[in-house]
């Protein structure tokens, strides 16, 4: 990778964590729209050899039978090729329901120690699968999880999605440390890149009495307990893809304490007049209730009553929580 490659995809990153992300565009649209010209193909042929006969007078019976049969002909034809076409785009959204459930496994579910509940909402219409990303591994080292956002539009950005999360799959399980994971990452994925690419990403790790974090330019989590806080790093560190210099920060976490972890598609969001999603205080009503996948669900209704219109951004939401904390001492009485 170039130097000027990547001062362009440094430049990219800071304009879109300052003003936002580009929407991103599907492939079941462009789908629809080829199902549309195939069908109006026949259609405008009709008109054209109908027209004749219903305009003037002097075409004989038999030139005028004829070209209603072919018309109808063509018709029929027209027809069969939108049942075709109809089966085909059933079985791409059947397709991309199994792709996202292999990709981004949903979960409500006890892992090491640890309630984990996730939830994804792609912002494609037609589409189950985007650009953010999220995964979990149960590793000799601890509960790790991966949340992230590429940049990228369509098939790319499902395949740089893909990527990703196998590439933490891949190196979770053998990797010792979180800053190292990172900088594993980042070298799998630059060779992929396009010059403007990028993935932002967090790692957390679970570990007794705390979870160990590294952002590569991805939005801080949320701890919610006793108060409720964005976990910044010290040292911010440059999206996956930009050769990031990953540094490792640690947290103690307290009974009842909560993760979420998130894309931008929830910090990010407007109302119809521009104003943004009030998020933080929207998220410590939300993680109020007792039960997690409650508690996720209850923040997207919120989100959607912001928006009043569907996001117009992906999102992605993973709520972790400790459900072995170690309780403090109680000091003795003198």
């Amino acid at each position: 990778m170039t130097r000027d490659s990547k001062e362009t995809r440094l430049g990219r990153w800071l304009r879109l964590r300052d003003f936002g992300a580009p929407p991103r565009s599907g492939t079941s649209g462009d789908l629809r729209k080829l199902s549309e010209g195939r069908l109006l193909a026949p259609s405008a042929i009709c008109v054209l050899i109908a027209g004749p006969a219903l305009l003037l007078d002097q075409i004989s019976p038999a030139v005028t039978l004829t070209q209603l049969l072919f018309g109808c002909g063509l018709t029929v034809h027209a027809v069969r090729q939108r049942d075709r076409l109809l089966a085909r785009l059933a079985e791409a959204r059947e397709v991309a329901r199994i792709t996202q459930e292999a990709i981004l496994r949903p979960l409500s579910r006890n892992l090491a120690g640890t309630h984990v509940s996730t939830r994804y909402h792609c912002a494609v219409r037609e589409s189950t699968l985007g650009g953010d990303l999220y995964d979990v591994a149960v590793t000799p080292f601890g509960l790790r999880v991966l949340v992230g956002d590429v940049r990228g539009h369509g098939l790319e950005a499902v395949r740089l999605t893909a990527e990703t999360v196998a590439g933490f799959r891949e190196l979770a399980y053998t990797v010792p440390d979180l800053p190292s994971l990172a900088s594993g990452l980042d070298e799998r994925l630059a060779p992929d890149l396009g010059p403007e690419d990028f993935v932002t990403a967090l790692l957390a790790e679970f570990a007794p009495g705390e979870v160990r974090l590294v952002n590569c330019g991805h939005p801080a989590p949320l701890r919610s307990g006793q108060r409720v806080e964005l976990l910044e790093p010290a040292v911010a560190a440059l999206p996956l893809g930009l050769r990031p210099d990953p540094l490792q920060y640690r947290v103690r976490l307290q009974p009842g304490d909560r993760l979420l972890l998130y894309t931008d598609g929830l910090t990010e969001a407007r109302a119809p007049d521009g104003t943004l999603f009030p998020f933080l205080t929207e998220a410590t009503h939300a993680l109020r209730d007792p039960l997690p996948d409650e508690a996720l669900n209850t923040l997207y209704t919120r989100l959607l009553t912001h928006t009043i219109t569907p996001p117009t951004d992906d999102l992605a939401l993973i709520l972790c929580q400790p459900t072995h904390l170690p309780t403090p001492a109680r000091q003795k009485a003198p």
